[in-house]
């Protein structure tokens, strides 16, 4: 059963008026790290010439291309992560489109702060998509300037091998930094952005591997009102 959430302040009471605008498929990868104890997530902030959520800190992340169809990988999708993405009633329903997705979130990770997930071979960034969970998806609500379809990709740093001595500001994403899951404060985090973290929060505390099978939750809007459930 969906879940009705009391914050809808995403959504103008004029915006259901205005034109509808299709929401396009789009990625994000929430990047832990657990070096100093408890986990910490790699936020950066968007210019404030962004028409789409200008100066949110948000997680490193944009809407899918036609050649992350085709970009290389060194490991897939874990089976789970996989079947669940597939199971959508989504035009990325297929294996290829799901991976296409995984493979996007690893892309904009590289151009936004400079991380590779992966290795590069003659030049070319292969991606690591093993350790990769499924945690959230999101559709921006309707009346926005810009919607997304969003999938919410996470992994930890150190299972995936990365290093992280690389990090560095983009025109994409500045004041690139690791904060808390739970300390947030004095930073202009949209509210989904909250809402995912919080649900991480939730599933690290239950199991701090992070199963890649657990369900997940989805966030979507329906006359104005915003509702969670659970894929």
């Amino acid at each position: 059963m969906p879940e009705r959430l009391d914050r809808v302040e995403n959504i103008h009471p004029g915006a259901l008026r205005n034109p509808p605008v299709k929401p396009r498929d789009a990625a994000t990868l929430i990047l832990l790290d657990r070096s100093a104890g408890r986990p910490r997530v790699l936020l950066g902030k968007r210019s404030s010439k962004h028409v789409f959520m200008p100066d949110a800190y948000v997680f490193p992340g944009g809407r899918r291309d036609r050649l992350d169809h085709v970009l290389p990988f060194a490991s897939d999708l874990h089976p789970d992560v996989l079947s669940r993405l597939m199971a959508e009633k989504s035009r990325s329903a297929s294996q290829r489109g799901a991976r296409a997705l995984a493979l996007a979130a690893v892309r904009e990770l590289e151009e936004e702060t400079g991380l590779v997930l992966g290795e590069r071979i003659a030049g070319r960034l292969h991606a690591q998509l093993g350790t990769l969970r499924y945690v959230a998806r999101a559709i921006t609500p309707p009346g926005s300037v810009r919607r997304f379809d969003t999938r919410f990709f996470s992994t930890f740093a150190d299972e995936a091998g990365m290093t992280l001595d690389g990090i560095a500001d983009t025109h994409e994403l500045h004041d690139l930094g690791w904060h808390d899951l739970q300390e947030l404060d004095g930073l202009n985090v949209p509210w989904i952005t909250r809402s995912v973290l919080c649900d991480l929060a939730k599933l690290l505390s239950d199991d701090p591997a992070l199963p890649f099978g657990s369900t997940v939750p989805f966030y979507y809007s329906r006359r104005g009102q915003f509702f969670r459930s659970r894929l």
